[in-house]
């Protein structure tokens, strides 16, 4: 088979060689530059991808995705999308082929969209960027989408070990997102996944009200029936309700998000930080030990890595503790110290408990 990976770049530079030495077991590389000032254009070249450099205006990141589709050769069985600051785990092309099957036209794979400081895992999901060559475009003025184009079924394959893994440059700004997003609805009002991605975007920004309004909106939407991002629609309503002083509105939303994805551990790790605020010790004792029941770790955007690092472990010490509970409190704080053992405040913690449960 013949596989092509593309992208598009700008000011990419300190990312090139590294991801051209990961993106190097494809047959072929395709860049559209949309305007690097460093020297992102010739390093590619120089490194033997093809580069073409052209203005997007207006920007939208789905039109610079699709000419950079474009830019693919049409023998091409199958397209591999990333970006600069990711990287994918050797050998990937061998597991992509053993996936890939007959009618096959995309795949999903491993995504590691962030690293905690000591190089461990953070938020993990499973993301499809890998296609056919025809039958797709992307979609969306950001948090663009792959969308199937030409009316026949998606047929996906998981492709177990590849993994690609993301590495972001904290200096880049996301200052396009915003105005980005609010086009995005006005263009297409109806589409409740950038509608709940606005919201989200508001509450970022501090603006409560229109974060609570658009989410609201996104919660009416008839097509807004994935429960899990419903939940996370409501965890920020709650939260913005919490920020504007509205108590009441935010103990309703809070435990709105608990019913709604009682599945998922961040509804009532949320509502365990808010009571942790409030010195509500048995609430957040309960919440937190909510957290801890649900085992089984969904592979979605929408499951956030406190969720299952030291967080539930410390609320549950911290309920106990504070409640007279020393001796209880000690497996929790011991078990949030074995989750993140570079933690100084954990391991603070762990001293003190240990001396009131006389240990």
């Amino acid at each position: 088979m013949k596989i092509y990976v593309y992208a598009i770049c700008k000011n990419e530079g300190r990312f090139v060689h590294r991801w051209m030495q990961s993106m190097s077991e494809a047959d072929g590389v395709y860049v559209l530059d949309t305007g690097s000032e460093d020297d992102s254009a010739e390093q590619l070249r120089a490194y033997g991808a093809n580069v073409v450099s052209e203005s997007v205006t207006p920007w939208r990141f789905d039109t610079a995705r699709n000419r950079s589709l474009e830019l693919v050769p049409q023998d091409a069985d199958i397209c591999v999308c990333t970006d600069l600051d990711e990287v994918f785990l050797p050998g990937w092309r061998t597991a992509l082929e053993a996936a890939w099957k007959p009618g096959t036209n995309c795949a999903q794979y491993r995504y590691v969209w962030s690293f905690h400081d000591d190089g461990s895992e953070g938020t993990v999901f499973y993301i499809c960027k890998v296609h056919a060559r025809t039958g797709f475009a992307w979609k969306h003025p950001v948090h663009e989408v792959l969308v199937k184009t030409d009316g026949l079924p998606e047929v996906s394959v998981t492709v177990p070990g590849m993994q690609l893994n993301h590495y972001p440059d904290p200096a880049k700004s996301r200052a396009s997102y915003l105005p980005l997003l609010e086009y995005s609805v006005q263009e297409d009002p109806a589409d409740d996944r950038n509608m709940h991605y606005l919201g989200r975007e508001y509450f970022y920004y501090g603006r409560w009200e229109a974060c609570m309004e658009t989410l609201k909106r996104h919660l009416q939407l008839p097509s807004a029936t994935w429960r899990d991002e419903r939940a996370a629609s409501m965890r920020y309503i709650a939260r913005a309700s919490a920020q504007l002083g509205r108590e009441a509105e935010a103990h309703s939303w809070f435990l709105r998000a608990v019913a709604e994805a009682p599945h998922l551990r961040e509804p009532y790790l949320d509502y365990a930080r808010w009571l942790y605020e409030k010195e509500n010790w048995d609430g957040v004792l309960f919440f937190a030990k909510g957290a801890l029941q649900i085992t089984n770790r969904p592979a979605t955007y929408i499951c956030e890595a406190d969720a299952w690092g030291s967080l539930p472990w410390d609320l549950c010490a911290l309920g106990l503790y504070y409640t007279g509970r020393a001796a209880e409190a000690l497996y929790y704080a011991e078990a949030a110290c074995a989750a993140e053992p570079g933690s100084e405040r954990l391991q603070q913690n762990l001293k003190l408990i240990r001396r009131e449960a006389g240990i």
